[in-house]
């Protein structure tokens, strides 16, 4: 089944109840294009209220996962051969809602997000995929910051997540460096969770996915929102929302599902609610 996306830069189709949407600029290795944005900002609010859906993948066409900013774009614009923001303050307003609307949604997504990765993620686009709750990778991922080697300081949330991810030293040289690193080394640091062969990388991603999608999606979502609050919030604090999220579940047909298929020595059938 396919969603529309009123767009052909950004793609999106179910594959059983995982939501797979899809960077569709193969030709520029799947740089970001306003269009993107308009696709994420519209999609993923009606892909969390969709009771089919039940998890997301973020990938790329063309043996590329996303490569950030487009490049030429920023050429065209610094020669004055494309439009460019008219003043500093309308810069930095339009950049705080495309953060928003990608990142921020998808780190609150009340759903579990996969990124996965089939080439090069780069810049903004890793950032992108650092923003999912889980990353899976080809042999063939290549990884970088990338924002010093064009000037710019970085942007979607990168340095927050990688500081997450892999702590303040490293995320420090791989800002400061734009080395980059393949999906082995992207293993050892934890920025992905699984390396998947390219032979059939996609399908294996959809599977992994899957397993989440089929999985308690309310409990799921509290515990995206335990986690995220661990970030930040004292311990007493998490104590606290833990206490209400795990009551909350306790009401559930998955709890009761997953219980009895328990005592009964059997898988569960989850149904979301």
């Amino acid at each position: 089944m396919d969603f529309e996306t009123g767009t052909d830069v950004m793609l999106a189709r179910r594959e059983g109840r995982v939501a797979v949407l899809t960077f569709n600029r193969p030709e520029a290795r799947n740089a970001l294009h306003a269009e993107t944005y308009e696709v994420f900002e519209r999609l993923l609010p009606e892909l969390a209220d969709d009771p089919d859906v039940g998890a997301v993948m973020l990938t790329g066409a063309g043996g590329a996962f996303c490569a950030g900013g487009d490049v030429k774009g920023m050429n065209a614009r610094n020669s004055g051969e494309a439009p460019s923001p008219a003043s500093l303050e309308t810069a930095v307003d339009d950049l705080r809602k495309r953060q928003r609307i990608v990142s921020g949604a998808l780190q609150t997504f009340p759903k579990v997000t996969v990124a996965a990765i089939d080439g090069a993620a780069a810049g903004a686009g890793l950032s992108i995929a650092l923003a999912c709750d889980l990353r899976v990778a080809s042999p063939r991922a290549i990884f970088t910051t990338a924002f010093a080697k064009v000037g710019f300081s970085g942007d979607f949330g990168g340095s927050w997540f990688l500081t997450q991810l892999v702590g303040a030293a490293k995320a420090r040289e791989l800002y400061l460096t734009a080395d980059r690193f393949d999906a082995t080394e992207a293993m050892r640091l934890q920025v992905v969770n699984q390396i998947f062969d390219d032979a059939d990388f996609e399908a294996a991603a959809i599977s992994y996915a899957s397993r989440f999608a089929d999985g308690p999606l309310v409990a799921q979502r509290y515990m995206k929102e335990n986690l995220n609050r661990a970030l930040s919030a004292d311990l007493l604090d998490c104590l606290d929302a833990e206490a209400m999220a795990m009551s909350r579940c306790r009401t559930t047909d998955d709890h009761k599902e997953a219980v009895a298929a328990f005592v009964e020595k059997r898988p569960p059938s989850f149904t979301g609610r």
